[in-house]
């Protein structure tokens, strides 16, 4: 299974809004400047998100996106589904003998569980977490 620039681009997005939750609509431009990303590419994914009910945008001066539904309720399997397609490590596993087809099974599975019990919430608390941290700095 490969995630796309599209599925991981997206994933910032939607965390970046869970960290803003509450606080208004956040504009494609502010989230496109602050992760170094293109403003015109975050459109393109923006918009399957919408459809899917999974953002709102706000139209407008203060216009932008918000989260439709609280980040503890939308998962990164929720985002990737919607960006990738179904979640499958291997295509044709059908036609695999029964002890590696049972192991990619078991792999996908797990994927999918990793994936649908991470919240927004879960992705937003950490990378708030990780930012307030100063790495070491060596010198040689």
């Amino acid at each position: 299974m490969k995630i796309s620039t599209k599925g991981r681009y997206g994933l910032t997005i939607m965390i970046e809004l869970a960290k803003k939750y509450g606080e208004g609509p956040v504009a494609l431009k502010t989230i496109a400047k602050a992760n170094n990303l293109s403003e015109h590419y975050l459109e393109q994914i923006v918009s399957p998100l919408r459809n899917a009910r999974l953002v709102k945008s706000i139209r407008g001066a203060y216009g932008g996106y918000t989260l439709a539904n609280e980040p503890t309720e939308i998962t990164a399997g929720d985002v990737i589904r919607v960006l990738e397609g179904p979640i499958q490590l291997v295509e044709g596993i059908e036609d695999e003998e029964p002890a590696k087809r049972e192991l990619w099974i078991r792999i996908s599975d797990a994927i999918k569980n990793v994936l649908d019990n991470t919240t927004l919430a879960d992705l937003a608390k950490h990378s708030e977490d990780e930012s307030g941290k100063e790495g070491y700095m060596f010198y040689i």
